[in-house]
């Protein structure tokens, strides 16, 4: 197992556990790293994911999902879940398009807290927002450049959202969302244009009302 502590003195480019350490000793307890996946596509749901580290065991190489390549994730998302307590929420489309996709997103994160095995005394947010937790919270702007738990969160929050994606994709081929993740590509918008709204897009963002609005009126002429 590619397992190692983290902390003082490592490279200032990668996570550490200094904030975790730090909420540990004043909460006395377990501190949980949150973070989400989804906000920005157009089709999909926002997935969250909580993590709590044991400091000895932490994956060798956990970074900011974002700057890590696609079988990496894959790697540490095995690892993480192995050596940690994993919690995982998802918003559905029918939530973000109900409730506004931050709300969606506080939603998911909220679940994927109360989903731990093991109850955490604090939270690390990604972010400037908390969501309502029954532990104190704490956020952190750039957290998952920062903290390990929470760049541990959002390693579990991609891969998970990926796969959902893909899933999808096998049923509606035409969008690309194997690879595009419900983002709003050329390729994305070009199979709009063709095939239309599915139920998985979601109806409250602009780019797809613009597409609903365009075919309610071709179908009035």
């Amino acid at each position: 197992m590619l397992l190692h502590m983290r902390g003082h003195g490592e490279s200032d480019s990668e996570p550490n556990v200094e904030h975790e350490l730090a909420l540990s000793r004043r909460h006395g307890g377990p501190v949980a790293g949150i973070d989400e996946a989804g906000r920005g596509p157009w089709a999909g749901p926002v997935v969250a994911a909580a993590v709590v580290f044991d400091f000895d065991r932490i994956p060798h190489g956990v970074n900011d999902s974002k700057k890590l390549r696609e079988p990496v994730r894959e790697t540490l998302f095995s690892l993480i879940m192995e050596s940690a307590h994993v919690g995982i929420g998802i918003a559905d489309v029918q939530r973000i398009d109900q409730d506004n996709i931050l709300q969606a997103t506080l939603w998911a994160m909220a679940q994927a807290c109360a989903a731990l095995s093991q109850a955490p005394a604090c939270a690390l947010i990604d972010g400037n927002k908390c969501p309502e937790l029954p532990c104190p919270a704490q956020s952190l702007i750039k957290g998952d450049a920062l903290s390990s738990s929470i760049a541990a969160a959002s390693i579990i929050a991609k891969v998970t959202r990926d796969r959902i994606m893909a899933d999808l994709a096998r049923a509606h081929p035409a969008y690309g969302w194997e690879r595009n993740k419900g983002y709003g590509t050329q390729e994305h918008a070009s199979a709009l244009a063709s095939f239309g709204v599915t139920a998985h897009h979601r109806r409250s963002f602009k780019p797809i009302q613009a597409v609903i609005t365009q075919s309610l009126a071709r179908k009035a002429g």
